[in-house]
């Protein structure tokens, strides 16, 4: 039998890795009106299509899809633009803007399925920072669940993504995050069904707060209830 995940309560860790959308904020009104809207476009029935979109590149969402006469790359740039224009709703997950503001600049990076222009409208209208360091889709050549966007927010950040845990919300980030090597934590906040998963689950970031060891290293800790 697999052994269960070590909690990430119980590690120190070099570097947080955090995916965007669904972790730090909640995007899914604005993504569903767009990609929704797409859907119909092309005939798919939109109900059943659009939890299969979240957590992945628009390309890659697009083009596992093989609709005769669609261009993947075309469609997913038309998409993005329709998403920077329609940030209406998009706001941080809980407690997340005071958990980034915690943690030291260069010790944390965003790797998002987002193209960037597409990341930093949502990071604004979210009232959340832009971090020293980021991964976008424009920099990987393949998507989540590919762990090659965890591998390079790591290298960004100059450590070994086994010392890194992760924060992902959808499966395809959370096995590109296993594939990597990292620690991963999986945040609920925005979840109509339960991700079934061993990892450490937190439900957003109010009830957790960073340490930062003598010997420089990050853990996440429960704030004593009051």
């Amino acid at each position: 039998m697999p052994v269960a995940p070590v909690s990430a309560f119980d590690k120190h860790y070099s570097a947080f890795l955090f995916d965007m959308d669904g972790t730090i904020l909640n995007s899914i009104a604005a993504a569903e009106r767009v990609w929704g809207d797409w859907a119909r476009r092309q005939g798919l029935d939109v109900v059943e299509f659009l939890p299969k979109m979240h957590g992945k590149r628009g390309i890659d969402t697009i083009g596992q899809l093989n609709l005769p006469g669609v261009d993947p790359v075309r469609e997913s740039a038309l998409i993005a633009e329709a998403e920077i224009a329609d940030t209406r709703g998009v706001i941080p997950i809980p407690g997340a803007v005071e958990f980034l503001a915690s943690l030291p600049p260069d010790r944390w990076a965003i790797v998002t399925s987002s193209p960037i222009a597409l990341a930093k409208a949502r990071l604004e209208a979210a009232g959340l920072p832009m971090p020293r360091f980021i991964v976008t889709a424009e920099d990987v050549t393949v998507g989540k669940p590919n762990p090659q966007c965890y591998i390079l927010g790591a290298e960004r950040l100059g450590v070994s993504t086994s010392h890194c845990l992760v924060f992902e919300d959808v499966l395809a980030g959370v096995q590109a995050g296993e594939a990597a090597g990292a620690d991963v934590t999986v945040i609920t906040a925005t979840h109509a069904h339960p991700l079934e998963t061993a990892h450490t689950t937190i439900t957003d970031y109010l009830g957790v707060e960073v340490h930062i060891t003598e010997d420089h290293f990050l853990t996440m800790r429960r704030k004593a209830s009051l």
